[in-house]
């Protein structure tokens, strides 16, 4: 705990416009012991403070310089943040006190796990990995407290699998994400572990491959979300951006001449390019974005195929049959993503262009 009492005589004695000499007669004390407090080489009396807060007319303690914290949990878990941030060991003390006063409390529990993982994992100690272990333990205890829907008991066990890794116990990581991977959450860890620190990498690359359909699918579930939320503050740049980013994305998963179900979802991000193009001034730009959209999309449409089995990198893949909500064949999920749009004149130009191609 730090005070500026001494910092603070001085500040209040200078306000005065009083010298050393004439504080010490007007407290009754020396001199010497006035220096003393003002240099920090000894503090008054407890009844001296109050003699001395009652003459500059000001608190004991903010003449002592002491701030009362915000101890509600709230509060507390905020400068705990705050410190992990910086990394400040402040924040185990922090943790402790909070666990003390909040033993039963879901939030104080699990958010002081994550604290001990975060310190214990960036020096190394396998003290305050421990620790993190036991209190997500407890945490699960409490979960029925829990009103955050991104946290579960599997979610929590993915946490105490990074311990365990850290700890040494790759096997045992392994085998709790494995009991845990409801929904594949878990597939990219397992696999990636396996790869490190297995010797099965046929079974590595089978979770490996779920990983990474999985997050194939949510990149470009989210990059269509950006285009929307972009649509909606006019910020087409960001737009341009995010689509040139994830078309050459896909465009490196395909094989060529692939006309697997890449190549629908290709056509959809073209569509959309075109689209932001138009809305960019780039006409030019924009009519060969649409071109190209319904040449892929009729390659698509003429042999279409729901599987992967010809993404790069993705093994296991030929039991895997996908789908999205915009519709079944490429034309029919470009025609309702630009019914989305809401755009009459893109409407028009994707019209005539699909017209003079056919």
């Amino acid at each position: 705990m730090k005070l500026s009492l001494s910092e603070n005589i001085r500040s209040l004695r200078k306000q005065r416009k009083m010298t050393q000499e004439k504080l010490a007669e007007a407290l009754g004390v020396t001199v010497g012991a006035v220096y003393k407090w003002e240099s920090g080489q000894s503090q008054p009396e407890l009844n001296m403070l109050v003699n001395m807060a009652d003459f500059f007319d000001i608190s004991v303690d903010a003449l002592l310089g002491y701030r009362i914290k915000d101890n509600r949990l709230e509060s507390a878990l905020e400068r705990i943040n705050t410190y992990c941030q910086s990394l400040d060991p402040a924040a185990i003390t922090e943790a402790e006190k909070v666990l003390c006063k909040y033993p039963h409390s879901f939030r104080a529990v699990y958010d002081c796990a994550k604290v001990f993982l975060v310190y214990g994992s960036s020096s190394h100690d396998s003290q305050q990995l421990k620790r993190s272990l036991e209190l997500f333990e407890q945490s699960k205890m409490l979960l029925p407290q829990n009103d955050d829907p991104r946290i579960s008991d599997a979610t929590i066990c993915g946490d105490q699998s990074i311990i365990w890794l850290l700890l040494g116990k790759q096997e045992k990581s392994i085998e709790l994400l494995k009991k845990n991977n409801a929904g594949g959450i878990f597939s990219g860890d397992i696999g990636a572990f396996l790869s490190i620190y297995g010797d099965s990498p046929e079974e590595a690359g089978k979770f490996l491959s779920e990983a990474l359909l999985s997050g194939v699918s949510t990149i470009f579930t989210a990059i269509i979300g950006y285009v929307f939320l972009f649509r909606a503050r006019n910020d087409w740049a960001s737009a341009m951006d995010i689509l040139s980013w994830g078309t050459g994305l896909l465009t490196g998963l395909k094989t060529e001449n692939s006309p697997d179900y890449l190549e629908k979802t290709l056509a959809e991000m073209l569509v959309l390019l075109a689209y932001v193009q138009s809305k960019g001034g780039m006409q030019a730009e924009s009519s060969d974005s649409l071109k190209k959209a319904f040449t892929t999309a009729a390659r698509f449409d003429t042999l279409p195929d729901y599987s992967l089995k010809a993404m790069r990198f993705a093994e296991h893949m030929d039991q895997t049959t996908v789908f999205d909500i915009f519709g079944t064949t490429a034309s029919d999920s470009i025609s309702n993503l630009i019914g989305l749009l809401k755009d009459q004149k893109f409407a028009e130009q994707w019209a005539e262009v699909a017209g003079d191609e056919k």
